[in-house]
């Protein structure tokens, strides 16, 4: 459960950082706790996108991935971010992403970030 949580306040730091870099990335609040809620929900929802859809996406285009070295999952990690912008939209949650590059630009920052936190943060738990 600590894990979980941990990961969550990780994807909404990365979605955070991306929504301040990319013109394209909009997150609405009237206040600032509003904003660290829907960040959340943001990024509890990006997290069940990516544990559900994205491995059926990458099985399906694993040709892609190995003919592009690996290049073809950034297009796919933009695809989970417009993917999340369209459900959060349907949910009546104030993030959008405009279009295919500023998903693109926004899955490279939020791969990035993820890659920094996991090299900090522990995968599993340590039982003692």
């Amino acid at each position: 459960m600590k894990n979980l949580v941990i990961r969550l306040l990780a994807n909404a730091v990365a979605l955070a950082i991306a929504t301040w870099a990319i013109g394209g990335i909009t997150l609405e609040g009237a206040t600032t706790g509003r904003r660290i809620l829907t960040l959340l929900v943001v990024a509890a929802i990006f997290g069940v996108v990516n544990a559900f859809v994205k491995p059926i996406l990458q099985l399906l285009s694993c040709v892609f991935i190995a003919l592009t070295l690996g290049l073809f999952l950034f297009v796919i990690n933009a695809a989970m971010l417009l993917l999340t912008s369209w459900i959060t939209g349907k949910l009546d949650v104030q993030f959008h992403v405009d279009g295919f590059w500023s998903a693109l630009l926004g899955s490279l920052i939020i791969t990035v970030v993820g890659i920094l936190l996991n090299v900090v943060l522990p995968e599993k738990a340590e039982i003692k």
